[in-house]
């Protein structure tokens, strides 16, 4: 089902793909070793994130909190928008609206 949106799709999986790329261990969602994720190209490593984008812009609409590795990706309902908590500082946000 995914979450609510305005915005278009392919906007919101680009920026949402290109967010969770700053996740430095992104990969763990899938259950990969470091090395594994290390022997992948830079393309190969895109269309896993834009993967990894997909599953959680589907998943958020149904549990609003998601662990991504060191990261948590969380679906703020009321502002239409998802955001990336990545470490423990700094926050991107994805509008869907």
């Amino acid at each position: 089902m995914g979450v609510k949106h305005g915005r278009e799709y392919d906007e919101i999986l680009k920026d949402l793909t290109n967010a969770v790329g700053e996740i430095k261990d992104s990969y763990l969602f899938f259950e990969m070793e470091g090395s594994e994720w290390q022997d992948l190209s830079p393309a190969e490593k895109r269309e896993v994130h834009e993967a990894l984008a997909e599953d959680l812009f589907y998943g958020l609409g149904t549990e609003p909190v998601i662990e991504v590795g060191g990261g948590v990706v969380m679906y703020d309902r009321e502002h239409h928008r998802i955001n990336l908590l990545i470490g423990d500082e700094e926050l991107t946000v994805v509008p869907l609206i």
